[in-house]
Protein backbone atom coordinates (compact mmCIF):
# COMPACT_ATOMS: atom_id res chain seq x y z
CA UNK A 1 0.00 0.00 0.00
CA UNK A 2 2.49 2.27 1.23
CA UNK A 3 4.68 1.85 -2.30
CA UNK A 4 1.71 2.25 -4.43
CA UNK A 5 0.89 5.74 -2.66
CA UNK A 6 4.67 6.40 -3.43
CA UNK A 7 3.95 6.04 -7.05
CA UNK A 8 1.03 8.84 -7.24
CA UNK A 9 2.90 10.93 -4.89
CA UNK A 10 5.97 12.98 -4.16
CA UNK A 11 6.78 12.51 -0.72
CA UNK A 12 9.43 14.43 -0.68
CA UNK A 13 7.35 17.25 -1.50
CA UNK A 14 4.61 16.48 1.09
CA UNK A 15 7.27 16.67 3.37
CA UNK A 16 8.49 20.14 2.13
CA UNK A 17 4.83 20.96 2.37
CA UNK A 18 4.53 20.06 6.29
CA UNK A 19 7.48 21.62 7.40
CA UNK A 20 6.58 24.36 5.86
CA UNK A 21 3.15 24.90 7.16
CA UNK A 22 4.77 24.39 10.63
CA UNK A 23 7.28 26.92 10.12
CA UNK A 24 4.78 29.28 9.13
CA UNK A 25 2.45 28.45 11.00
CA UNK A 26 0.12 29.15 7.83
CA UNK A 27 -3.27 27.10 8.17
CA UNK A 28 -4.93 24.99 5.36
CA UNK A 29 -8.53 23.97 5.14
CA UNK A 30 -10.03 20.92 3.56
CA UNK A 31 -12.75 21.12 2.31
CA UNK A 32 -15.13 19.84 -0.95
CA UNK A 33 -11.90 18.91 -3.07
CA UNK A 34 -10.27 22.06 -2.63
CA UNK A 35 -7.01 23.29 0.18
CA UNK A 36 -8.36 26.89 1.12
CA UNK A 37 -5.52 29.37 2.56
CA UNK A 38 -7.27 32.71 4.08
CA UNK A 39 -10.97 33.94 2.91
CA UNK A 40 -9.30 35.98 4.51
CA UNK A 41 -5.65 35.22 6.47
CA UNK A 42 -5.78 35.37 10.06
CA UNK A 43 -3.82 39.01 9.71
CA UNK A 44 -5.70 41.12 7.10
CA UNK A 45 -5.99 44.79 6.85
CA UNK A 46 -6.47 45.50 3.56
CA UNK A 47 -9.72 45.88 1.22
CA UNK A 48 -12.42 43.38 1.39
CA UNK A 49 -12.44 41.77 -2.44
CA UNK A 50 -15.04 42.81 -4.95
CA UNK A 51 -15.43 41.81 -8.85
CA UNK A 52 -12.28 41.03 -10.69
CA UNK A 53 -10.24 40.66 -7.95
CA UNK A 54 -9.60 36.50 -8.44
CA UNK A 55 -7.52 34.99 -11.00
CA UNK A 56 -7.60 31.11 -12.29
CA UNK A 57 -3.99 29.41 -12.02
CA UNK A 58 -3.56 26.53 -14.22
CA UNK A 59 -1.00 24.26 -15.72
CA UNK A 60 0.15 23.78 -12.70
CA UNK A 61 2.67 20.57 -11.89
CA UNK A 62 0.77 18.22 -9.79
CA UNK A 63 3.42 17.66 -7.11
CA UNK A 64 3.72 21.51 -6.35
CA UNK A 65 1.48 22.52 -3.29
CA UNK A 66 0.80 25.89 -1.19
CA UNK A 67 4.43 25.76 0.48
CA UNK A 68 5.77 26.86 -3.32
CA UNK A 69 2.16 28.75 -4.97
CA UNK A 70 1.64 30.55 -1.54
CA UNK A 71 4.66 32.56 -1.55
CA UNK A 72 5.05 33.31 -4.85
CA UNK A 73 1.45 34.97 -5.51
CA UNK A 74 1.70 36.76 -2.10
CA UNK A 75 5.24 38.56 -3.72
CA UNK A 76 2.47 40.28 -5.58
CA UNK A 77 0.64 41.82 -3.09
CA UNK A 78 -0.99 40.41 0.41
CA UNK A 79 -3.75 37.08 -0.78
CA UNK A 80 -6.60 37.59 0.71
CA UNK A 81 -7.23 33.78 -0.11
CA UNK A 82 -5.79 30.84 -2.45
CA UNK A 83 -7.51 28.00 -3.33
CA UNK A 84 -5.77 24.60 -4.69
CA UNK A 85 -8.26 21.96 -6.00
CA UNK A 86 -7.29 18.66 -4.89
CA UNK A 87 -8.25 15.14 -5.94
CA UNK A 88 -8.61 11.68 -3.53
CA UNK A 89 -4.68 10.73 -4.09
CA UNK A 90 -3.14 14.05 -2.53
CA UNK A 91 -2.31 15.01 -6.03
CA UNK A 92 -3.30 18.58 -6.68
CA UNK A 93 -5.45 18.68 -10.28
CA UNK A 94 -3.08 21.01 -11.79
CA UNK A 95 -5.21 24.13 -11.29
CA UNK A 96 -6.30 27.19 -8.29
CA UNK A 97 -7.74 30.29 -7.63
CA UNK A 98 -5.94 33.19 -6.01
CA UNK A 99 -8.41 36.64 -4.81
CA UNK A 100 -6.46 39.73 -3.85
CA UNK A 101 -8.17 42.89 -2.35
CA UNK A 102 -7.94 44.72 -5.50
CA UNK A 103 -8.82 44.35 -9.21
CA UNK A 104 -5.12 46.28 -9.63
CA UNK A 105 -3.42 43.64 -7.73
CA UNK A 106 -4.99 41.01 -9.31
CA UNK A 107 -4.00 42.83 -13.07
CA UNK A 108 -0.58 42.93 -11.87
CA UNK A 109 -0.44 39.03 -10.78
CA UNK A 110 -1.64 38.08 -14.04
CA UNK A 111 1.20 40.68 -15.87
CA UNK A 112 3.55 39.35 -13.56
CA UNK A 113 3.33 35.68 -12.98
CA UNK A 114 1.69 34.53 -16.33
CA UNK A 115 4.35 32.21 -17.83
CA UNK A 116 6.09 32.03 -14.82
CA UNK A 117 8.33 28.97 -15.05
CA UNK A 118 7.78 26.88 -11.99
CA UNK A 119 10.11 23.82 -13.15
CA UNK A 120 12.22 23.68 -16.43
CA UNK A 121 9.96 23.23 -19.48
CA UNK A 122 6.35 23.97 -17.13
CA UNK A 123 5.25 27.33 -17.11
CA UNK A 124 1.96 28.72 -15.44
CA UNK A 125 -1.01 30.23 -16.60
CA UNK A 126 -2.70 32.90 -14.63
CA UNK A 127 -5.51 34.74 -16.49
CA UNK A 128 -8.77 36.24 -14.80
CA UNK A 129 -11.15 34.28 -13.63
CA UNK A 130 -14.61 34.01 -15.14
CA UNK A 131 -15.96 34.15 -11.31
CA UNK A 132 -19.52 32.64 -12.73
CA UNK A 133 -21.99 33.74 -9.57
CA UNK A 134 -25.38 32.78 -10.77
CA UNK A 135 -27.52 29.89 -10.61
CA UNK A 136 -30.45 28.95 -13.24
CA UNK A 137 -33.09 27.10 -11.71
CA UNK A 138 -35.33 25.24 -13.91
CA UNK A 139 -38.78 23.54 -13.29
CA UNK A 140 -39.73 25.17 -10.14
CA UNK A 141 -43.83 24.87 -10.07
CA UNK A 142 -45.86 27.20 -11.41
CA UNK A 143 -47.27 28.99 -7.96
CA UNK A 144 -43.30 29.73 -7.22
CA UNK A 145 -43.11 33.18 -5.32
CA UNK A 146 -39.60 34.80 -5.35
CA UNK A 147 -39.24 35.42 -1.80
CA UNK A 148 -40.28 31.99 -0.65
CA UNK A 149 -37.25 30.53 -3.34
CA UNK A 150 -35.21 32.88 -1.10
CA UNK A 151 -36.00 31.42 1.94
CA UNK A 152 -35.67 27.62 1.16
CA UNK A 153 -32.18 28.13 -0.74
CA UNK A 154 -31.04 29.81 2.20
CA UNK A 155 -31.84 27.02 4.07
CA UNK A 156 -30.13 24.37 2.10
CA UNK A 157 -26.41 27.23 0.70
CA UNK A 158 -24.41 29.39 1.83
CA UNK A 159 -23.94 33.24 0.04
CA UNK A 160 -27.42 33.21 -1.42
CA UNK A 161 -28.03 37.06 -2.19
CA UNK A 162 -30.82 37.45 -4.77
CA UNK A 163 -33.41 35.70 -6.99
CA UNK A 164 -35.15 36.33 -9.51
CA UNK A 165 -38.06 34.82 -12.02
CA UNK A 166 -37.48 33.99 -15.53
CA UNK A 167 -40.31 34.31 -17.72
CA UNK A 168 -40.77 34.45 -21.82
CA UNK A 169 -40.29 32.94 -25.43
CA UNK A 170 -38.16 29.69 -24.95
CA UNK A 171 -38.63 29.77 -21.28
CA UNK A 172 -40.64 26.34 -20.35
CA UNK A 173 -42.21 26.58 -16.65
CA UNK A 174 -40.96 28.23 -13.62
CA UNK A 175 -37.27 29.52 -14.18
CA UNK A 176 -35.51 31.70 -11.61
CA UNK A 177 -31.83 33.26 -11.67
CA UNK A 178 -30.05 32.76 -8.33
CA UNK A 179 -26.80 35.69 -7.64
CA UNK A 180 -24.63 33.99 -4.43
CA UNK A 181 -21.62 36.48 -3.06
CA UNK A 182 -18.90 34.18 -4.69
CA UNK A 183 -18.04 31.78 -7.49
CA UNK A 184 -17.17 29.36 -4.68
CA UNK A 185 -20.48 29.50 -3.14
CA UNK A 186 -22.31 29.32 -6.57
CA UNK A 187 -20.02 26.15 -7.15
CA UNK A 188 -20.66 24.58 -4.08
CA UNK A 189 -24.69 25.29 -4.01
CA UNK A 190 -24.51 23.65 -7.79
CA UNK A 191 -23.18 20.52 -6.42
CA UNK A 192 -26.14 20.24 -3.62
CA UNK A 193 -29.49 21.37 -5.37
CA UNK A 194 -30.71 18.68 -7.11
CA UNK A 195 -30.42 16.37 -4.45
CA UNK A 196 -31.31 18.82 -1.80
CA UNK A 197 -34.74 19.73 -3.13
CA UNK A 198 -35.81 16.08 -4.16
CA UNK A 199 -34.91 14.70 -0.58
CA UNK A 200 -36.40 17.96 1.58
CA UNK A 201 -39.12 19.05 -0.99
CA UNK A 202 -39.74 15.79 -3.46
CA UNK A 203 -39.19 18.20 -6.67
CA UNK A 204 -37.01 17.09 -9.69
CA UNK A 205 -35.61 20.88 -10.42
CA UNK A 206 -32.67 21.44 -12.88
CA UNK A 207 -29.65 23.48 -11.98
CA UNK A 208 -26.89 25.00 -14.35
CA UNK A 209 -24.62 28.09 -14.52
CA UNK A 210 -26.60 31.20 -15.87
CA UNK A 211 -25.70 31.63 -19.73
CA UNK A 212 -26.08 35.25 -19.86
CA UNK A 213 -25.40 37.28 -16.54
CA UNK A 214 -27.02 40.19 -18.46
CA UNK A 215 -29.79 40.21 -15.76
CA UNK A 216 -31.33 42.29 -13.38
CA UNK A 217 -29.23 40.61 -10.74
CA UNK A 218 -25.81 41.07 -12.59
CA UNK A 219 -24.70 44.38 -10.01
CA UNK A 220 -21.50 44.33 -8.22
CA UNK A 221 -21.77 41.87 -5.16
CA UNK A 222 -19.99 44.38 -2.89
CA UNK A 223 -20.56 46.72 -0.44
CA UNK A 224 -22.07 49.98 -2.32
CA UNK A 225 -20.56 53.18 -2.35
CA UNK A 226 -21.82 55.95 0.50
CA UNK A 227 -23.48 57.96 -1.94
CA UNK A 228 -25.57 55.33 -3.27
CA UNK A 229 -28.32 52.54 -2.01
CA UNK A 230 -28.18 54.28 1.47
CA UNK A 231 -30.98 54.66 3.50
CA UNK A 232 -31.93 58.24 4.38
CA UNK A 233 -33.00 58.97 8.32
CA UNK A 234 -35.58 61.70 7.70
CA UNK A 235 -39.85 61.26 8.44
CA UNK A 236 -40.25 59.16 5.53
CA UNK A 237 -40.30 55.56 6.22
CA UNK A 238 -36.75 54.07 5.34
CA UNK A 239 -36.33 52.15 2.12
CA UNK A 240 -34.14 49.28 3.64
CA UNK A 241 -31.53 47.01 1.81
CA UNK A 242 -31.20 43.26 2.43
CA UNK A 243 -27.92 42.12 0.55
CA UNK A 244 -27.60 38.75 1.86
CA UNK A 245 -30.80 37.29 1.89
CA UNK A 246 -34.62 37.00 3.37
CA UNK A 247 -34.97 35.26 6.83
CA UNK A 248 -35.50 31.11 6.74
CA UNK A 249 -38.88 30.42 7.68
CA UNK A 250 -37.89 28.84 11.09
CA UNK A 251 -37.39 32.55 12.20
CA UNK A 252 -40.69 33.61 11.51
CA UNK A 253 -42.53 33.25 14.67
CA UNK A 254 -40.70 35.69 17.33
CA UNK A 255 -40.33 34.65 20.53
CA UNK A 256 -42.17 36.05 23.47
CA UNK A 257 -40.63 39.77 24.07
CA UNK A 258 -41.05 41.49 27.71
CA UNK A 259 -43.25 44.76 27.12
CA UNK A 260 -41.36 47.81 26.92
CA UNK A 261 -37.76 46.46 25.20
CA UNK A 262 -36.96 46.79 21.25
CA UNK A 263 -36.96 43.76 19.73
CA UNK A 264 -33.20 45.58 18.84
CA UNK A 265 -31.04 43.81 21.73
CA UNK A 266 -30.35 45.79 24.74
CA UNK A 267 -32.36 48.62 23.98
CA UNK A 268 -34.95 48.94 26.01
CA UNK A 269 -37.71 51.37 24.78
CA UNK A 270 -41.36 52.48 24.95
CA UNK A 271 -43.52 50.22 22.66
CA UNK A 272 -45.38 52.38 20.18
CA UNK A 273 -46.75 51.76 16.92
CA UNK A 274 -44.50 51.43 13.56
CA UNK A 275 -45.91 54.75 12.64
CA UNK A 276 -44.73 57.05 14.99
CA UNK A 277 -41.44 56.04 14.12
CA UNK A 278 -42.28 58.38 11.00
CA UNK A 279 -43.03 61.68 12.55
CA UNK A 280 -40.36 64.03 13.31
CA UNK A 281 -42.47 66.68 14.56
CA UNK A 282 -42.59 64.71 18.11
CA UNK A 283 -39.87 65.44 20.47
CA UNK A 284 -41.24 62.51 22.30
CA UNK A 285 -40.40 60.18 19.41
CA UNK A 286 -36.90 61.78 18.55
CA UNK A 287 -35.95 60.93 22.52
CA UNK A 288 -37.59 57.22 22.19
CA UNK A 289 -36.47 56.10 18.86
CA UNK A 290 -32.42 56.91 18.63
CA UNK A 291 -33.00 57.28 14.47
CA UNK A 292 -34.80 60.37 15.37
CA UNK A 293 -32.50 61.37 18.16
CA UNK A 294 -29.75 60.59 15.97
CA UNK A 295 -30.61 62.95 12.86
CA UNK A 296 -31.33 65.83 15.95
CA UNK A 297 -28.08 66.28 17.34
CA UNK A 298 -26.41 65.72 14.00
CA UNK A 299 -28.47 68.31 12.49
CA UNK A 300 -28.12 70.55 15.88
CA UNK A 301 -24.01 70.19 15.40
CA UNK A 302 -23.90 71.23 11.79
CA UNK A 303 -23.03 67.25 10.65
CA UNK A 304 -25.81 66.80 8.04
CA UNK A 305 -28.24 64.27 7.51
CA UNK A 306 -26.68 59.94 8.60
CA UNK A 307 -27.42 57.83 6.10
CA UNK A 308 -27.65 53.97 6.95
CA UNK A 309 -26.88 51.10 4.91
CA UNK A 310 -27.84 48.26 6.61
CA UNK A 311 -27.59 44.53 5.62
CA UNK A 312 -28.95 40.99 6.72
CA UNK A 313 -25.56 38.71 7.81
CA UNK A 314 -26.73 35.71 9.15
CA UNK A 315 -28.73 33.80 11.58
CA UNK A 316 -26.79 32.85 14.43
CA UNK A 317 -27.01 29.91 16.86
CA UNK A 318 -28.25 31.68 20.10
CA UNK A 319 -31.54 32.97 18.16
CA UNK A 320 -30.64 36.12 16.92
CA UNK A 321 -30.50 37.99 13.51
CA UNK A 322 -27.08 39.51 12.96
CA UNK A 323 -27.09 42.42 10.52
CA UNK A 324 -24.00 44.88 9.59
CA UNK A 325 -24.44 48.36 9.01
CA UNK A 326 -23.10 51.52 7.76
CA UNK A 327 -23.40 55.22 8.34
CA UNK A 328 -22.64 58.05 6.77
CA UNK A 329 -22.72 61.14 8.16
CA UNK A 330 -21.24 63.86 5.95
CA UNK A 331 -19.36 66.14 8.42
CA UNK A 332 -17.67 62.98 9.38
CA UNK A 333 -14.94 61.95 6.64
CA UNK A 334 -15.40 58.32 7.54
CA UNK A 335 -18.27 56.04 7.65
CA UNK A 336 -19.16 54.24 11.12
CA UNK A 337 -19.23 50.57 10.49
CA UNK A 338 -20.23 47.31 13.21
CA UNK A 339 -22.46 45.26 13.62
CA UNK A 340 -26.13 44.64 15.80
CA UNK A 341 -28.62 41.62 16.69
CA UNK A 342 -31.80 41.80 16.95
CA UNK A 343 -34.69 39.16 17.67
CA UNK A 344 -36.39 37.58 14.97
CA UNK A 345 -39.35 39.69 14.08
CA UNK A 346 -42.66 38.97 11.48
CA UNK A 347 -41.09 40.14 7.99
CA UNK A 348 -37.61 41.29 7.17
CA UNK A 349 -38.41 45.06 7.34
CA UNK A 350 -39.50 44.59 11.17
CA UNK A 351 -35.99 43.44 11.49
CA UNK A 352 -34.47 45.98 9.64
CA UNK A 353 -36.19 48.67 11.18
CA UNK A 354 -35.13 46.83 14.57
CA UNK A 355 -31.46 46.86 13.36
CA UNK A 356 -31.39 50.41 12.30
CA UNK A 357 -32.84 51.76 15.44
CA UNK A 358 -29.64 49.75 17.02
CA UNK A 359 -26.93 51.06 14.81
CA UNK A 360 -28.56 54.51 15.83
CA UNK A 361 -27.64 53.40 19.25
CA UNK A 362 -24.33 52.35 18.29
CA UNK A 363 -23.80 55.60 16.86
CA UNK A 364 -25.21 57.84 19.42
CA UNK A 365 -22.81 56.49 22.23
CA UNK A 366 -19.61 57.02 19.59
CA UNK A 367 -20.38 60.31 18.98
CA UNK A 368 -22.54 61.84 21.49
CA UNK A 369 -21.58 60.28 24.95
CA UNK A 370 -21.38 62.96 26.94
CA UNK A 371 -24.98 64.87 25.96
CA UNK A 372 -26.87 61.41 26.69
CA UNK A 373 -25.26 60.59 29.75
CA UNK A 374 -26.01 64.58 31.07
Amino acid sequence: MESKQSQVLNLDRVHALETWLDKTNTKLTQVNGQRKYGGPPEVWDGPIPGVRCEIYISQIPRDTYEDLLIPLFSSVGPLWEFRLMMNFSGQNRGFAYAKYGSATVANNAIRLLNGHMLEPGLRLSVRRSTEKRHLCIGDLPAATRPDQLLQVLCLIAEGVERVSLKAGPGIEGVSAVVAFSSHYAASMAKKILVEAFRKKHAMNISVKWQSSEKSSLDEPLVPPKPSKCLIPSPSKPPRHILHSSFLPPRLAHPPSIPPGFSRAVGEPRATRHPDSLCSSTSSQVSATYPVMRLLKLCEATGLGQPLYEVSYSHAGPDGFVYFTYMVCIPGITMPLKGFVTVLPGPTSITMLEEAQQAAAQQVLRMLFHDQLTR
